[in-house]
């Protein structure tokens, strides 16, 4: 692990399943409209929605490889999509009740997201990956 690291590298491994929990969550968050949309029998689109769907797995898998520029993408995407579908919520909230369930979507987004960053077992186990992905690149070149 690298030097500058403050987190513990005895506790990657705890992190593990933490890790794995908060990807999937936000994997989930992200595809929930649109197998929504499929289960109510709205196709349109569908296309561009599995692309979508495909695309945040493959990032999300990235950022479990130890890509850092993964995790900061997905940090940043999850940060300005929870605030976003946060605050779209609360305006649709003022008309209907399910802007609330919206506003709520939002708000596990912004969880999700700092909880990449701000939790020390992720972060650690997250560093450790990073730390193993630069040995192998250093050992390629």
């Amino acid at each position: 692990m690298s030097a500058s690291s403050p987190f513990d590298p005895r506790q990657a491994e705890a992190g593990r399943t933490p890790t794995l929990a908060v990807l999937v969550g936000i994997f989930m968050v992200s595809v929930t409209p649109f197998v929504a949309g499929l289960v109510q029998g709205q196709t349109e689109g569908w296309g561009r929605d599995l692309l979508y769907a495909v695309a945040t797995a493959a990032l999300l898998f990235n950022v479990w490889r130890g890509s850092v520029w993964a995790w900061r993408l997905t940090v940043g995407m999850c940060m300005l999509a929870g605030l976003v579908i946060f605050v779209v919520g609360m305006l649709a909230g003022s008309v209907a009740w399910q802007g609330w369930i919206v506003s709520g979507a939002g708000l596990v987004f912004l969880l999700l997201g700092t909880a990449l960053v701000g939790t020390a077992v992720i972060r650690a186990f997250l560093d450790s990956r990073w730390e193993a992905r630069q040995r192998a690149m250093r050992r390629k070149a």
